[in-house]
């Protein structure tokens, strides 16, 4: 066994200026990113816990224009579906949001969770099954961050219609989707969410 790793104050600093520049990312440059950059993100985030280490994430890259094509035109009725949800002042600027680089991200992830993973022999999850999901979202987490880390953009999509991507790429009916993630050089970097930006949110 490897003796533990020192993580010093100037390791520290470095961690906190990642979680604060980690930004959820709209506007990519078209460059494509390296194969072994991504497998190595992949690597990593593959380090993340997860409940009775089932590790229930499934990571699809999405390469198919078709398929692609399936997910930007579900997320554009659930994001028309959305607008309707808002009134005067607060749909106006909705309608100016950009919510999604499905365009422009050179590489695309759909991220699911396998329900029907036998892996951990349901451990910690008798009571709260949605475990299973949690642990997809911190693997997520954890390769945004290593993305951050190597100057990559991330931006999860959400405004979809799960099933319909599920069946638009085979996925098994047990997967859920938990994420569709653009990938790729962003354009701009900041240390304050575009929603902040823009006056969507303020924040605490």
């Amino acid at each position: 066994m490897s003796a533990p790793p020192v993580f010093d104050a100037g390791f520290a600093q470095q961690f906190a200026a990642l979680l604060a520049w980690r930004r959820d990312v709209r506007r990519f440059r078209r460059e494509p990113l390296p194969d072994e950059l991504i497998d190595r993100l992949l690597a990593q985030a593959e380090l993340s816990p997860s409940v009775g280490h089932s590790q229930p994430w499934r990571w699809v890259r999405v390469r198919d224009e078709a398929q692609r094509e399936t997910a930007r035109n579900s997320f554009q009725r659930c994001n028309a579906d959305a607008l309707g949800d808002y009134e005067g002042e607060r749909a106006r600027l909705y309608a100016s949001l950009k919510l999604e680089g499905m365009r422009e991200a050179p590489e695309q992830i759909a991220v699911f969770c396998d329900h029907g993973t036998q892996q951990g022999h349901g451990l910690g999850r008798r009571t709260m099954p949605e475990m299973l999901d949690y642990s997809v979202v911190a693997a997520i987490t954890q390769f945004w961050l290593a993305a951050r880390v190597a100057g990559v953009g991330v931006g999860w999509v959400s405004i979809l219609e799960p099933d319909a991507v599920r069946e638009a790429l085979n996925a098994p009916p047990e997967w859920k989707l938990i994420a569709w993630l653009c990938i790729g050089w962003p354009e701009e970097e900041s240390d304050v969410p575009e929603l902040v930006r823009v006056g969507w949110e303020s924040g605490r």
